[in-house]
């Protein structure tokens, strides 16, 4: 019941510090509970009594003697109740909130200050994780892949079948904390004619009733408790490592785990398969898993023999027995030879065990067998008796069986009446006999004798008629095949880009003839077919055509006979070297040049040109000059008055052929030139380079040329106009220059003096095209002349001198 308003008050409660007074309401609000959720207040009197003023009518007590009543002695939402004093909480719940983000209307919120309401307790949770610490990230966030799975079961009742009245099924619940989820799955069970796995999918799943409003939440699972999902009720016996440590963390006590019990159906059946693969004989135990685990795949392998009555002119017939120490039984193949005349059959004994008295007379009514039968109850109805077998095996004949024990070179087996000899073993089998019985004597048994010598095969001689090649297959086999080419030569000797795999030779005519002597050819060996063509080089006003002098194909080397049996030899790559006579087709040619190509491929390949092999040819010039050292250095000397220590590659040359008389060839003198001389590269013209430089500038519109000089003069700290190689390539890179690395690397080392350094000024000048244009122009040579041509032929770059020095110490080593 609502008090009026007293004349100069307001509904809002503006209680003095001082009891008993009463303040005029306040202009400005105050945000205080609204007149729905706060009674108003009462008003007690210093007497005790309270007092109202229904309708605003009737005396009002003095104002030393009312007094305010506390908001805090308020009591629900009627004025009855004791007083309240000292309060400091006065809010009232709110209904409304969120759970993991989603709004929800709460009903168990406590009432005025907190204080729980009639019938509500209070939950007490001890989690580790302090309140208002840390972050709070939504829980899709925090709980992200975390779930909680318990162990679980529940009984199922089963009225239409009397083997069983119920089931116990077993679970797994797993909860997602990261939106309050729930997933139920059975494991399946081989042969259970149930449909097992997922029963209850992921879902929120609402408390039972009268709280259906409601879900499962994390502190609803413990252990050895129940649970109802759906009308279903769940037992929850035991939990994960991981669900443990999580429950205890937000302060959830763990029961002690419980155990599943069995199905008392599945129990039985379990018992009813154990009972029917029990072996009909439990008294006969013979324990062969553990020799087959350890010998599954381990074969003794004999070469046999078996001296057939019925094949007396044919030979003794060749067997193959096979021992399986796995399961000691024993198969055997026949080997059969070519044109036999026997029937392929897969084996000649089939894989079992080989009784050793095999075979033996069919029993006798009466004759005492492997098994005894006893007679226990006679004959009842239907002329049936009813036996056991005899658990002692009285009078029970064992067969004895071939072992690897009984198995030995040399040794004569029993295979069902044959009688086979065992004349060798495998590898394994010998070792096998090694470490198990110490047997180190495999002397095998020789039971044929050793097949004839095949005939030699006579090759008849060449009878001229196509290459030698050709005959030779018509006399190989019937059908005639073309000959075999080495095509791994011809891939790998083959061209391939700019590698030709060519090797070039300048050569002459060896002759008398005066006209003749001034000829010359080229001579090109091909690598990949060891071919040899011949090109003449044709001079005006000599009389003689030029051009090819010889088709390209194989030579065969002079002096041997035509017609022969053994194959024709023929020149190959290792017989052309600067310096050799060699003889084509009658005509005898000395080889005086080669071009660059052939020295760096035979160089390269040392191994096979001895001739090029530097290490080859110095110990060769070691060996004559040993004795002689002191004697060649002074003469060296001699020839350097200067002490340049280099010498002109023609002194060099006539000392090597004095010394060596004739033991050196030309191309080892080249050979040695080539290692210790001085060349000179030819140089490139630098007015070309900036032509072209300033070409690609242009094309480009590269005109920043003021700030590559400021940029150079900012790092020329000395201002001495010269900076060092790899800072001006930075800066040339740094500005992009539109020029290729090997072009600008070329002008840099242009530019450069003897101390490293590149003249930046002149460089960037240079390849100013506003400021310096370069005129670009094309070198036109002049056709050669026909009586020069023999002079363009490839040679080796021209070597201007020899350093004797590193020659010297190389042959007598360094002088002291």
């Amino acid at each position: 019941m609502a008090l009026p308003l007293l004349p100069g008050f307001s509904r809002r409660r503006n209680v003095s510090a001082r009891p008993g007074s009463l303040q005029p309401a306040r202009a400005a609000s105050s945000p205080l509970c609204c007149p729905l959720s706060c009674p108003a207040p009462e008003l007690r009197g210093r007497g005790g009594r309270a007092g109202a003023v229904p309708g605003g009518a009737g005396p009002l007590l003095p104002a030393p003697q009312l007094e305010a009543r506390r908001p805090g002695a308020l009591s629900g939402s009627g004025l009855s109740g004791g007083v309240r004093t000292g309060g400091e909480k006065f809010h009232k719940s709110q209904l409304c909130g969120y759970a993991n983000n989603v709004p929800m209307l709460f009903d168990n919120k406590p009432g005025i200050g907190g204080e729980l309401l009639p019938g509500q307790t209070l939950k007490i949770t001890n989690s580790v994780f302090p309140e208002a610490i840390g972050s709070s990230p939504p829980s899709w966030i925090a709980f992200d892949k975390q779930v909680l799975c318990f162990d679980a079961y529940f009984e199922e009742e089963v009225p239409d079948k009397n083997q069983e009245l119920y089931r116990i099924r077993h679970c797994k619940i797993y909860f997602y904390p990261e939106d309050d989820t729930i997933q139920v799955i059975e494991p399946i069970v081989k042969n259970s004619g149930i449909n097992q796995g997922t029963i209850v999918r992921r879902q929120q799943i609402p408390l039972p009733s009268p709280h259906e409003d409601q879900f499962y939440t994390m502190y609803h699972f413990n252990i050895n408790t129940e649970i109802t999902l759906y009308g279903r009720k769940y037992k929850i016996v035991d939990c994960d490592l991981y669900t443990k440590n999580f429950l205890r963390k937000i302060g959830i006590r763990l029961n002690p785990p419980a155990s599943l019990p069995d199905d008392p159906y599945i129990t039985e059946r379990e018992k009813r398969h154990l009972a029917s693969t029990n072996p009909f004989h439990p008294y006969e135990r013979f324990d062969t898993l553990k020799q087959f685990l350890e010998f599954y795949g381990q074969v003794l392998g004999f070469s046999c023999v078996w001296n057939d009555p019925e094949s007396r002119l044919s030979g003794p017939r060749e067997l193959v027995l096979r021992y399986y120490l796995s399961d000691d039984t024993i198969d055997i193949r026949e080997v059969l030879p070519e044109n036999s005349g026997r029937d392929v059959v897969p084996y000649f004994l089939k894989r079992d065990k080989l009784p050793k008295n095999a075979p033996v007379a069919p029993y006798h009514p009466g004759t005492i067998t492997n098994y005894t039968l006893l007679n226990v109850l006679g004959k009842p109805e239907r002329n049936k008796g009813y036996y056991i077998r005899d658990i002692l095996q009285t009078g029970a004949v064992h067969p004895e069986y071939y072992k690897d024990s009984d198995l030995k070179i040399g040794a004569v087996i029993n295979v069902w009446g044959r009688q086979i000899l065992l004349c060798d073993c495998d590898e394994f089998t010998k070792e096998h006999y090694r470490k198990k019985y110490g047997i180190v004597d495999f002397t095998p048994i020789e039971y044929k004798a050793l097949p004839p010598p095949k005939p030699e095969k006579i090759i008849p001689p060449y009878n001229g008629f196509g290459s030698e090649e050709d005959s030779l297959s018509s006399c190989m086999s019937v059908v005639v095949k073309a000959p075999h080419k080495d095509y791994r030569q011809f891939l790998v000797k083959d061209r391939y880009g700019m590698d030709s795999n060519i090797l070039r030779y300048g050569a002459k005519l060896i002759t008398d003839n005066a006209i003749d002597k001034e000829r010359k050819f080229i001579i090109s060996f091909f690598l990949r077919d060891d071919t040899i063509s011949i090109f003449e080089y044709a001079e005006r006003n000599s009389g003689i055509a030029g051009g090819k002098f010889l088709e390209r194909s194989r030579i065969k080397k002079p002096g041997q006979e035509l017609f022969k049996s053994e194959p024709s030899e023929y020149y190959k790559a290792q017989d052309l070297f600067v310096g050799a006579r060699v003889c084509f087709h009658g005509h005898n040619f000395l080889l005086v040049d080669a071009d660059e190509y052939t020295f760096n491929y035979m160089e390269k390949n040392a191994n096979e040109f001895p001739m090029a092999d530097i290490s080859v040819v110095l110990n060769k010039l070691k060996n004559m000059t040993e004795s002689r050292a002191k004697e060649i250095r002074k003469t060296f000397a001699t020839t350097d008055p200067e002490r340049t220590n280099v010498i002109g590659y023609n002194t060099f040359r006539n000392w090597i052929v004095s010394v060596a008389g004739g033991g050196f060839s030309e191309h080892e003198i080249m050979t040695l030139g080539r290692h210790y001389g001085m060349r000179d590269d030819n140089q490139i013209d630098l007015l070309l380079l900036l032509t072209v430089a300033q070409d690609k500038l242009k094309k480009n519109a590269f005109e920043y040329f003021e700030q590559l000089i400021a940029v150079f003069l900012y790092n020329d700290r000395e201002k001495c106009g010269l900076l060092p190689y790899e800072t001006c390539r930075t800066i040339f890179k740094s500005f992009k220059l539109p020029l290729p690395d090997g072009l600008l690397e070329t002008l840099l080392a242009r530019f450069e003096d003897d101390q490293k350094k590149v003249d930046y000024r002149k460089l960037i000048h240079a390849l100013n095209w506003r400021e310096n244009q370069i005129r670009v122009f094309k070198e036109e040579k002049e056709p050669p002349k026909r009586a020069d041509i023999w002079n363009q032929l490839p040679r080796s770059p021209p070597v201007t001198g020899i350093r004797y020095p590193p020659l010297l110490d190389d042959l007598f080593g360094k002088e002291e």
